[in-house]
């Protein structure tokens, strides 16, 4: 007996909406491209950092993965896209170790609490560096200058608060020289901070070495020391502070990727295995060797522990050189 048109019909348009339904259900993340926001300026090293991993996840994720760099406010801006973006697994971005200083100085209310930690992958020592034409050959020849002259000489990095600036008033500072001895310029990173300094703007820069390591081998900017407790196997003639008579003085930047917080559980998996991957590459490992990037892979809640002690401890050493409010 055959059946009529219209429950033909309907049977049919019921069969596709069901298999239409089991297959939205079936669907895995990511099913469009992914946008993975950069915080700093482009040419400086989270930008190269970033570059290198969005063209490798891609691969792995299987969907582009567009880097979009949102400066401003030192930091604060890229770092709000994150954290305000939808937890989604559509966008995405580099977290630095400026989200565990940016509250302590009053710029922001966001903590490492606001993210969903991925993974750590990049730490770099600050080095001190100098044009090549500079008087200043030593970092005592620094100290020296810095002494007589208070408020003479500026220096920058990236912005007010940053990084680069408590590296450098923390190393003043174990000095035994005022912190603000060296007025702040800020910037938006390490690349326009060291063309400011070619330019004779600024007269030092605090900022990763592999981030001048184009001008230096360029023969426009020298390193007279780095804030490591060892030397960079990448800059082997760089000495430490101490090497350099000057303070026991560590400080580092990191790089990890996080995403808004409350990411569902299954995303954060796929971005945290794509991420491994990515790492233990060998295009990664060469790419990030090549450019004297180092290499500190942590897992997510590892990353997580790490965003959470760095923050602890920034508010400390902050707190010590009059940087906090």
């Amino acid at each position: 007996m055959k059946l009529p048109i219209k429950i033909m019909r309907g049977g049919f348009l019921a069969a596709v909406a069901a298999f239409t339904l089991a297959g939205a259900a079936v669907a895995e993340y990511p099913e469009r491209p992914v946008t993975l926001i950069v915080p700093w300026g482009a040419g400086g090293g989270t930008d190269a950092t970033g570059r290198i991993i969005g063209n490798l996840l891609q691969e792995e994720l299987g969907q582009p993965v567009n880097v979009v760099n949102r400066t401003g406010g030192s930091g604060v801006v890229g770092h709000s896209a994150i954290a305000t973006a939808e937890p989604d697994g559509y966008t995405i971005g580099v977290v630095t170790v400026e989200i565990g200083m940016m509250h302590w100085a009053g710029l922001t209310d966001l903590t490492w609490e606001d993210y969903t930690p991925i993974a750590l992958y990049n730490s770099d020592a600050s080095g001190v560096n100098v044009r090549a034409n500079s008087e200043w050959n030593t970092l005592e020849d620094v100290f020296a200058a810095v002494a007589a002259n208070p408020g003479a000489h500026k220096g920058s990095g990236a912005g007010q608060g940053s990084i680069w600036h408590l590296a450098l008033a923390g190393m003043l500072s174990g000095q035994g020289l005022a912190p603000n001895s060296v007025p702040w310029v800020p910037s938006k990173g390490g690349a326009p901070a060291l063309q400011e300094l070619v330019a004779g703007g600024v007269d030092i820069v605090t900022s990763s070495v592999v981030e001048a390591s184009g001008l230096i081998s360029a023969g426009r900017v020298k390193t007279l020391g780095v804030m490591s407790s060892q030397r960079l196997a990448a800059f082997p003639d760089v000495p430490t502070l101490v090497e350099a008579n000057g303070p026991d003085w560590q400080m580092s930047a990191w790089r990890g990727i996080a995403g808004p917080a409350g990411l569902p559980d299954d995303v954060a998996t796929k971005l945290s295995s794509a991420m491994e991957k990515v790492y233990n590459s060998v295009e990664f490992i060469d790419a990030m060797n090549d450019r004297g990037f180092g290499l500190n892979y942590l897992p997510s809640a590892k990353f997580s522990e790490w965003m959470q002690q760095s923050d602890a401890a920034m508010g400390i050493v902050m707190n010590a050189v009059g940087l906090a409010k």
